[in-house]
C-alpha cells in the first residue's frame, strides 16, 4: 500500500537510469498542499484531543478524512460525532470544507451538516482564517462547538438556538433524543 510519506519519498528521490518512461507516467508530483498536509496530520495526530479520532478512507489522501468528535461533557455528551474534513487544492490560502455527516441539534451546525467556525471562513479579521492557521486550529474548534464555543447568541440554526432560549429542558430533551437516533 503506498501511504503519503512513501508517496513523498519516492517523488522526491532523484531521476536516475532505472526510472523508466512508464514509472516517471505513474508517478504523480506531489503538491504544496500534500507536502504541507504530511506535517500537518502528523502534528495533529500527535496533539489530538482525547475526544476526537481521524480516520483516512484513502490513506494515500490525506486531503479527504473524517473526524470523530466524542464529547466527554456538556448536553452533547455520549454522542459522536462524524465530521468530512476537505482540504483544497490552495489550502492554506484557503481554509477546509467541513461537513458534519451526523445529524444534529445545535445551535452552530445546521441538520443539513453545514458548520459555523469562525476560523473556517475567509477574510473574517482575527477570528477568521489565516494561512498561518493549520489543521488542528480546526480540529480543536470543533471539538469546542461541544464545548466552550457552543454560542446561542450568534447561531447559525436559529431554530435550535431559540428553542434553547425558550425552553432548556426540551432542547437537552431533544439533543439527546437526536443523540439516541443519530450518534450512537
Amino acid at each position: 500500500m503506498l501511504t503519503m510519506p512513501n508517496k513523498l519519498k519516492q517523488d522526491d528521490s532523484p531521476p536516475g537510469p532505472s526510472s523508466s518512461a512508464t514509472a516517471s507516467l505513474s508517478t504523480t508530483r506531489v503538491s504544496m498542499r500534500d507536502k504541507l498536509l504530511v506535517q500537518e496530520v502528523a502534528e495533529l495526530e500527535a496533539n489530538l484531543p482525547c475526544t476526537c479520532k481521524l480516520s483516512f478512507p484513502d490513506p494515500d489522501s490525506l486531503h479527504c478524512f473524517r473526524l470523530t468528535v466524542t464529547p466527554d461533557e456538556g448536553y452533547y455528551q455520549g454522542g459522536n460525532f462524524l465530521f468530512q474534513i476537505r482540504v483544497p487544492p490552495n489550502y492554506n490560502m484557503m481554509p477546509p470544507v467541513v461537513n458534519c455527516l451526523t445529524r444534529i441539534w445545535h445551535p452552530n451546525i445546521t441538520e443539513r451538516g453545514v458548520v459555523c467556525l469562525s476560523i473556517l471562513r475567509e477574510h473574517l479579521g482575527d477570528t477568521g482564517w489565516s494561512p498561518m492557521r493549520k489543521l488542528k486550529d480546526v480540529v480543536w474548534g470543533l471539538d469546542s462547538l461541544f464545548t466552550d464555543l457552543l454560542n446561542f447568541e450568534d447561531p447559525l440554526n436559529t431554530e435550535a438556538a431559540e428553542h434553547y432560549l425558550h425552553n432548556q429542558e426540551d432542547f437537552l430533551k431533544k439533543v439527546k433524543d437526536y443523540i439516541q437516533q443519530y450518534a450512537r
